[in-house]
């Protein structure tokens, strides 16, 4: 009698709770009963920016396939794939906008043109070399993100820097590689690529950059600045002039993934900072200590990852260079315990706060209740090892120690802050950074 009255619900009602719920549990309420399973897979709002990670295909039925049609599933990524799943995926999904393809088993991937909603698309981990990437010929009008990462391209760097110029809607781009491709500088793509926002990619080859590496001085051949405002590079240890940057005049985001740990003499991300004066977000992984560059840090840092050699000192400099920081995200090399104890009288801005909590004592970690801004708290090493004399049994979860943590400074904050333990990628995110 009770689930009968529930059943009668109102739709709107029902659909209006399924809204709060987490994609987990609305995969668990759709099992529940044909009624639920009915109401989720016709509402296609709810399942807005739902991804689906498919692998070993033939355990796939129609209805499964029916399923995601219903939900308008717009994000797949692929495991170990082949050409004859992307034609089953394009029967059943032909409208996705969202591919990655992880682990693709065979040399080519002409069957993309079969996605003509195609704009965003990954390829990652790629056990068999790509022969060409004509694949993208068809796509030069759809793609705005791509993303090639560890994978084995054995077409020159020509082809790919002449079919990537193609992409003339591409707002993001990441291309990592092993150093393989020996590509002797930027401009050749970015020049056309007008509209790019994003660049991420691997600078393992490049020592000393030449002075039209990222452009034609401070514009383009067609006459106008880069557009570019979020520039990553990974395993990076290239000297830089004044004259190699001017044309990142509009960047806003900077992160530099060093090569060494113990770089040379010079530090060149001083270079950097004084060619970007108006930089808002500096994420600096690895290289020289962060006492060789703080005094370089621009007013306008809204947003700082330090995962780096740095002593309290520091930071102290941190806090006068940009007063106004609002995201931190603290990784130091070496122990914690003595500065996330400061953050509250440095940073009193903060909004939101990655840190790591192990050899941080609980009264330090609950003196993060004094940031009366921060909303957001991530504790990036949610383990624990519960057996002291078993240092290998590791459990990948918060420790009762955390969770009273986490629970104590809710309470101490009125839930004012959120906290995370565990951080949801995108399916197409890449894992090199």
């Amino acid at each position: 009698m009770v689930m009968t009255s529930v059943l009668q619900l109102p739709a709107e009602l029902w659909l209006q709770v399924f809204s709060f719920l987490s994609w987990r549990d609305k995969l668990s309420v759709r099992c529940t009963c044909s009624h639920f399973r009915h109401l989720l897979d016709k509402s296609r709002p709810l399942w807005r920016g739902f991804s689906v990670v498919l692998r070993d295909f033939s355990r796939y039925n129609r209805p499964f396939w029916r399923s995601l049609a219903q939900r308008h599933v717009g994000s797949v990524s692929v495991r170990s794939g082949k050409r004859k799943h992307l034609k089953q995926l394009s029967t059943w999904l032909p409208a996705l906008d969202t591919l990655g393809l992880d682990d693709w088993r065979e040399g080519g991937i002409d069957e993309l043109k079969l996605f003509q909603r195609l704009q965003r698309l990954s390829i990652a981990n790629s056990s068999t070399p790509l022969k060409n990437i004509n694949f993208l010929s068809p796509l030069s009008h759809q793609l705005t993100q791509l993303s090639i990462c560890n994978v084995q391209l054995t077409c020159p760097a020509s082809q790919l820097l002449a079919s990537m110029s193609q992409l003339t809607r591409l707002t993001s781009l990441l291309l990592h590689h092993d150093g393989s491709l020996s590509i002797p500088k930027l401009s050749s793509v970015l020049t056309h690529l007008t509209k790019l926002k994003h660049l991420s990619c691997t600078m393992i080859t490049y020592k000393t950059l030449s002075h039209d590496f990222f452009g034609l001085g401070h514009h383009t051949a067609g006459g106008s600045a880069l557009q570019l405002s979020d520039l990553q590079l990974l395993n990076y240890d290239a000297v830089v002039t004044h004259e190699v940057l001017q044309p990142l005049s509009c960047l806003r985001s900077l992160s530099i993934f060093h090569l060494y740990s113990v770089p040379g003499p010079t530090c060149h991300l001083q270079t950097w900072l004084m060619a970007l004066p108006q930089l808002c977000s500096l994420s600096v992984h690895g290289g020289h200590p962060l006492a060789m560059y703080a005094d370089f840090l621009p007013s306008s840092l809204l947003s700082l990852t330090l995962c780096v050699d740095l002593q309290p000192e520091d930071l102290q400099v941190v806090s006068q260079r940009a007063p106004h920081l609002q995201h931190l995200h603290l990784e130091p090399w070496s122990s914690s315990s003595n500065l996330v104890r400061l953050l509250p009288q440095l940073f009193p801005n903060l909004r939101t706060l990655r840190i790591r909590h192990h050899h941080v004592s609980d009264g330090d970690f609950l003196r993060l209740q004094q940031l009366q801004r921060l909303d957001t708290l991530e504790v990036l090493d949610s383990y624990y090892r519960p057996n002291s004399a078993d240092p290998s049994w590791v459990v990948n979860e918060p420790s009762p120690r955390l969770l009273q943590l986490i629970s104590d400074l809710q309470e101490l904050t009125n839930h004012r802050v959120r906290v995370i333990t565990s951080s949801h990628r995108d399916p197409l995110t890449c894992h090199c950074v």
